[in-house]
C-alpha cells in the first residue's frame, strides 16, 4: 500500500473554499508533496478532491477519511 499522509487536523472549525466545513483528509504523500508544490489538485481516500494548502494540525480529520481508514487497519489484522 501507498504511503499515506494527513493533510489538513484542528480544534476551530474552519471553511474550505466552498464555504464547507474543512478537514484534514487522507491521501497519497506523494500526491500531497505535489499538491503543495506545484498547487495541483489531490484526491484523499473518501474522494474529496482539494489543493493541500492548510495547516493538517489545525483541523479535524475528515470522518469519512477516518472510517475507510480504521475498516483497512483493522481488516489487516
Amino acid at each position: 500500500m501507498d504511503t499515506l499522509e494527513i493533510l489538513d487536523t484542528n480544534l476551530e472549525e474552519q471553511l474550505d473554499e466552498n464555504g464547507d466545513k474543512a478537514y484534514a483528509h487522507y491521501a497519497e504523500a506523494a500526491s500531497v508533496t505535489e499538491g503543495y508544490v506545484m498547487g495541483t489538485p489531490v484526491m484523499a481516500i473518501c474522494g474529496k478532491i482539494f489543493i493541500p494548502s492548510k495547516n493538517p494540525e489545525r483541523l479535524q480529520i475528515c470522518p469519512s477519511c477516518k472510517e475507510i481508514m480504521d475498516a483497512l487497519f483493522l481488516s489487516e489484522e
